[in-house]
Formats: structure tokens, C-alpha cells, sequence
């Protein structure tokens, strides 16, 4: 059933959100300080850990219930020829994760995590299968170099029914860390209209060949983008107005997790460039959802690195992967795990008998 009043609970959700707790991030610290090993020789993973404290309140975190939330939906402006594949691909995907055959449903696998598909707004037929959220906020999104992609009411719809999602998941089997992936022909020129749109980068020098695109397709893309960022004359803080001119269904209902993660005090880890266009309207609408991101690896696509430079956000990883999917945010929950266990679970100096750096050893005479 839809949100019954979208814009209520998108206010709600914003005005939850705080900041992070320094108290939780110091404890942290002094923990790590007092752990078998030389201060700081754990490197990132310290910081990591720490960071993800300060996020969850909790000087010792435990990462137990992990969610990949997977939002797929269609782009009027995949008929510019601006991907490598048609766009009965998205539906075909959808159907591709629920049989477990993707590459986030072998990376979710290995991270623990469960996965949650939705169909934001899927042109094709997808399965009838109670696995799938099917949302279907429209039959794809319009042709954002002709009009609004969206209505801003659909918009608002989109962001709304992301935050009642992670609620829903949240209430059930719980959510201790989350992760946003997607599957959407067209997305990432949709993503990198955002990114333009915000960061005020030009669009040829954001733009990446997204599904393996020849030049042709390339340049069809980047005028694309400017074709639609020119006709809407968009307002970098006006977050709403951007996702509605030139978004797509799943980069709002993915927006909407992360504003629902951030009020809930859980860490959201961010995947590749549409992934990261979601967390950038987040921003918009709300900046203190800045401290709760965590970016898992930097994508191939050139837009990728400005929107992370936006957000004052480091990788931690880079591989070279450009998929989507949640595919690089799998491998990030692996990292944040890891540094939270390290943090946990380690024997402090006192508690293995081992002298520390501070104890003094007097010679003998």
C-alpha cells in the first residue's frame, strides 16, 4: 500500500536526523589504543571503526543484521541510445537477482547480508514473486530532455516509499548497517545529470561509458545530459526538483533508505555512481546525512570521484568495478565488519598479559 501522506513522512524523517556521537567515537578510540598492536597499525580499519561508533552510538559495534536493498527502474532517456543494452535488460535483472544469479547475490552471500529487491517503476512485466517489493511508481520514468522525468509529487512518492521500506526491515529482522544497489537502463545518465546538476562539474567531463558505450552512444549521452540540464534550469540545494527534472524511481526510493538509515542511526554504505547520486539528493535534503555515509570503493566512471569529492568522502576501496548492483557496497560491508570486529572481539594489553608500549622495562644493574 503507498505512503499515505509522503511529504509528512519525509519531514519526520529529515528532523530525526542528528549528528554523530562523539562520545561513542572517543570511546572507540581508547579502545583501539589499548588492543594487542601497535597504535594505529591497524590503519583504516581503525578509522573505520571508529567512524562507525560515532554513527551508531555504540563505542563497540556489532554488525549483525546487514540489508542490500536493490531499487531497479527504467529511464525515458535510455531511447536516446545512451546504453550498451535494451531496456528489457532491467526487468530480465530483476528476475536475474531473485533466482540468486547475479554478482550482488554471490558478493551479499559471502558479506551475510540479505538482499531486498524492489521495482521502483519497471517499463517490462516483472515476477510475481513475494520476494519482489513491487512498488511500480510508473512504467519508467519520461524523457528527461522533453520534460520533468518525473512529477515532483512522484518524486516525493519514490523517497517516501524508501524510508518505509527500511522502517519495514528495520522492524523486522533489523538493520544494523545497509547498502544501496540498483538495476536501471539509462541510470547512470540519469545519475550523472545529478551529479552535474549538484556538483556544477560539466556534464562531458562526468560522464562515463556506463555499460561499455562506444563513442557514438557517448556523445549521445553527454548531450543528452546537457539537453536536460539546460531545459530545467535546475538549483543545486533544491534536492526534490532535481530528482523530479532528472532522476529515476529507484534513485528516489533508494534516496529514502538512506534518510531513514541516517535518522535510525545506522551506517549506510554507499556503492558506485548511482548509488552515490541517491546519497547526493540525501545531501540535499538533508546535509547531516553526511555523517552516516560510508563509501565502499570509488567506480571506474568519472562522475563517481566528483560526487565522493562532494560529499568529503574517501573510498574504501578501489578495484576498478563499475557494475552497480550493490556490488562494490557488498565488499564494503565485508570491510566495515571486519573493522568492527577488530575493534570488538581483540584482547586489550591487560586482558592477554602483554606488556604495551608504555610499560617500563628498567635494565638490570
Amino acid at each position: 500500500m503507498p505512503v499515505a501522506d509522503a511529504a509528512a513522512l519525509i519531514d519526520s524523517t529529515i528532523a530525526a536526523i542528528g549528528g554523530a556521537d562523539p562520545d561513542a567515537a572517543r570511546a572507540a578510540d581508547a579502545r583501539q589504543d589499548q588492543l594487542t598492536k601497535p597504535p594505529g597499525a591497524l590503519g583504516g580499519l581503525e578509522a573505520l571503526a571508529t567512524h562507525i561508533a560515532g554513527i551508531t552510538g555504540n563505542p563497540r559495534p556489532r554488525l549483525s543484521q546487514r540489508l542490500i536493498v536493490i531499487a531497479a527502474g527504467d529511464h525515458g532517456v535510455a531511447a536516446h541510445g545512451v546504453s550498451a543494452y535494451p531496456a528489457e535488460v532491467t526487468a530480465q535483472m530483476v528476475a536475474n537477482f531473485l533466482a540468486g544469479g547475479a554478482a550482488i547475490n554471490v558478493l551479499a552471500d559471502h558479506a551475510g547480508a540479505r538482499v531486498r529487491v524492489v521495482d521502483a517503476g519497471v517499463a517490462g512485466d516483472t515476477p510475481l514473486d513475494e520476494r519482489l517489493l513491487r512498488l511500480r511508481l510508473g512504467p519508467g520514468t519520461r524523457d528527461m530532455t522533453r520534460q520533468p522525468a518525473m512529477t515532483r509529487a512522484l518524486a516525493g512518492q519514490a523517497v517516501a516509499e524508501g524510508i518505509a521500506l527500511f522502517e519495514v526491515e528495520r522492524s523486522g529482522l533489523g538493520v544494523d548497517i545497509v547498502a544501496g544497489g540498483e538495476m536501471g537502463i539509462g541510470n547512470s545518465t540519469s545519475a550523472a545529470a545529478i551529479i552535474a546538476a549538484i556538483t556544477d562539474v560539466p556534464p562531458r567531463a562526468i560522464t562515463g561509458r556506463g555499460t561499455g558505450i562506444d563513442d557514438g552512444q557517448f556523445n549521445a549521452k553527454v548531450n543528452a545530459i546537457t539537453q536536460a540540464l539546460s531545459l530545467h534550469a535546475l538549483d543545486a540545494r533544491d534536492g526534490a526538483g532535481i530528482l523530479a527534472a532528472v532522476g529515476g524511481f529507484e534513485i528516489g526510493v533508494l534516496t529514502g533508505v538512506y534518510l531513514a538509515a541516517a535518522a535510525a542511526r545506522v551506517p549506510v554504505v554507499l556503492d558506485g555512481v548511482i548509488s552515490t547520486a541517491a546519497a547526493l539528493i540525501a545531501d540535499a535534503l538533508a546535509p547531516n546525512v553526511r555523517a552516516f555515509l560510508i563509501a565502499a570503493h570509488r567506480s571506474t566512471e568519472p562522475g563517481h570521484t566528483a560526487a565522493l569529492a562532494h560529499l568529503g568522502l574517501e573510498p574504501i576501496l578501489d578495484l576498478g568495478m563499475r557494475l552497480g548492483e550493490g556490488s562494490g557496497a557488498a565488499l564494503g560491508i565485508t570491510v566495515c565488519v571486519a573493522a568492527c570486529r577488530l575493534l570488538d572481539e581483540m584482547a586489550t594489553f591487560a586482558e592477554a598479559g602483554v606488556s604495551d608500549s608504555d610499560t617500563v622495562v628498567e635494565p638490570e644493574a
